[in-house]
């Protein structure tokens, strides 16, 4: 039996990318070794992750379900032992609120969703081998709940499989990260006492003296909690009690968590997750590509595990897609799908360091040891996340560490120079372009250069369902790059450190017709402006000539000789 595509595991990330490759026309199956309804952790959505659900098709589902809306979190953390909250609202107008969601009934959702879409859905049926030496095909052995084993062929595999990491364990891809070795205790309780309005629906989140615990508010007057204790101290005290005690007399160490579990009744065993944090050092391989946990796993102090699956199997569906369609884009598309989620990974890693780091609530092993080995030696994530700090945070957490923590002071100094660097360059581009009277601007009189390590590339760019080649401006900074159109491109390709802007636009617009030369110029002077505030461009020098209205040059092409904005 072949299929064009196999995905492992029936997660959101497995039933992200099999329901979207489905839809673009492939043959799709998914072993999920579970029959669902399964239990599992990890409750807390993000905003970021709506749009995906929407696309999906699944948002209006999720919101009949009766799941708690989550419009931030409440945390004790930082400098204050006193609770403090931020909502998503502050940074996220489109997406004011996420789901705490349970699991079991989100998942299903998420793979009956896959089946409406088409895929062939085989639950109980575990992934047990896999030969990828075929250079055609590579064949995968499944173990039905009957035990009975097949052999089944697929030209593409994606491993969504979670922390199990079906392929990354058997070709020894994974690296574990030192700094995050902690190991999770965590239950479910009946009748806890909610944090009171508007923050009902927050997570929880309360630094304690062995580190730290959650408490996710769910439908039906449950309640997740869980505690976070580093690794090797945790198995030490394990080792000579149940994971229930253990759990019991860690949240009895907690504050306002034991407090609202005062009246609670724990319904489940205690669980224990170890070890949990590590990458893996290829993502995409000849025929294969991995998604979520399966590729790498972050700290949960951000519930970004859910998030990181979804967006990774958006991007993983489209690479598949790619590839099978045009070998061309196989390698580079491989390349960028790396960059896009390592960048994500990065952020979360770097903004849990420094979380961690900043906590200044209790003083013990965990924290101390945590403040110490914080620096990391990865210099450019940790540039990228200050620089992303400065600029747009992609999901809304990176201020409070600068509000409510005590962040180190080589974060602290490195954010507020970007800053106000950032800031300079905005003023200095506000007095440079008339948004009245574009053509009156005068940035048109002056002469642009490119920082140092600037390249322009065609590389594939995330498109509508798949990756397509476009134009891509990288830097040493930001090696991923940053899309831009086809007319910034051939734009940004003039600027030589001599030309003025209007010289530049003169050459641009040669052949093009005078009203399409009159409507892209307020567009090209705000890419402009942005490239420098981003620090693409290094600088501006004035020419000497008086500004003065800018002239369409008469062409004689038609709109088709200029690529669109």
């Amino acid at each position: 039996m072949t299929h064009r595509i196999v995905v492992i595991g029936g997660g959101p990330g497995g039933s992200t990318a099999a329901t979207l490759l489905a839809r673009q026309g492939f043959d799709v199956t998914l072993f999920e070794r579970e029959i669902f309804p399964r239990e599992h952790v990890g409750e807390s959505l993000l905003p970021a992750s709506i749009p995906i659900l929407e696309n999906l098709g699944v948002i209006e589902e999720i919101e009949a379900a009766g799941f708690t809306p989550k419009y931030g979190a409440t945390m004790v953390w930082g400098k204050n032992p006193e609770p403090w909250s931020w909502h998503f609202a502050e940074t996220n107008a489109s997406y004011p609120h996420a789901y705490q969601v349970w699991r079991p009934t989100f998942d299903q959702m998420l793979l009956r969703n896959a089946k409406r879409s088409g895929v062939a859905v085989h639950e109980g049926s575990r992934v047990v081998d896999v030969n990828l030496d075929d250079s055609d095909r590579s064949s995968l052995a499944v173990e039905s709940a009957s035990g009975e084993t097949q052999m089944h062929e697929a030209d593409w595999i994606v491993d969504a499989s979670g922390q199990y990491g079906f392929l990354a364990t058997r070709l020894d891809l994974r690296t574990n990260d030192e700094f995050f070795r902690n190991l999770a205790v965590y239950s479910y309780f009946r009748g806890a006492e909610r944090l009171p309005e508007p923050d009902a629906g927050n997570i929880f989140i309360e630094a304690y003296e062995h580190g730290w615990s959650w408490a996710i508010p769910l439908p039906d007057d449950v309640m997740s909690v869980g505690v976070v204790v580093d690794a090797a101290w945790g198995a030490s005290r394990l080792a000579g009690q149940s994971p229930e005690d253990f759990y019991r007399g860690q949240l009895s160490l907690t504050g306002r968590t034991a407090a609202m579990l005062a009246d609670a009744e724990l319904i489940d065993d205690a669980r224990v997750i170890r070890d949990w944090s590590y990458t893996s050092q290829r993502l995409v391989g000849d025929r294969f590509i991995l998604v979520g946990d399966a590729a790498c796993f972050i700290d949960p102090l951000f519930s970004s595990g859910v998030h990181l699956a979804m967006s990774s199997a958006v991007l993983a569906a489209a690479y598949v897609t790619s590839a099978l369609r045009d070998p061309e884009m196989q390698e580079p598309a491989a390349e960028v799908y790396t960059q896009l989620y390592m960048q994500q990974y990065h952020q979360f890693r770097e903004m849990a360091a420094l979380f961690y780091a900043s906590n200044r609530t209790s003083d013990s092993y965990f924290w101390e040891a945590r403040r110490l080995t914080q620096t990391s030696d990865d210099v450019s994530p940790r540039e990228a996340f200050i620089a992303a700090v400065a600029g747009q945070p992609p999901q809304g957490y990176e201020r409070v560490v600068l509000e409510r923590g005590e962040a180190p002071a080589d974060f602290v100094q490195g954010v507020a120079a970007v800053e106000s660097e950032r800031e300079r360059r905005d003023a200095e581009m506000a007095r440079l372009i008339d948004a009245a009277w574009p053509d009156r601007s005068p940035m048109l009189n002056a002469v642009p250069t490119l920082a140092a390590g600037v390249q322009l590339a065609r590389k594939p760019v995330i498109g509508d369902g798949q990756f397509e080649w476009g134009a891509v401006m990288t830097s040493p900074s930001r090696p991923q790059g940053a899309p831009i159109s086809m007319v910034v491109a051939a734009l940004a390709t003039r600027i030589d450190g001599q030309g003025t802007v209007r010289a530049l636009l003169n050459d641009l617009f040669e052949g093009v017709p005078q009203q399409q030369q009159t409507q892209l110029l307020p567009g090209l002077l705000t890419a402009l402006r942005v490239l420098y505030v981003d620090g693409m461009i290094a600088s501006w020098s004035t020419a000497q000539n008086p500004p003065s209205p800018f002239s369409p040059r008469e062409a004689g092409g038609d709109a088709e000789s200029l690529p669109p904005a």
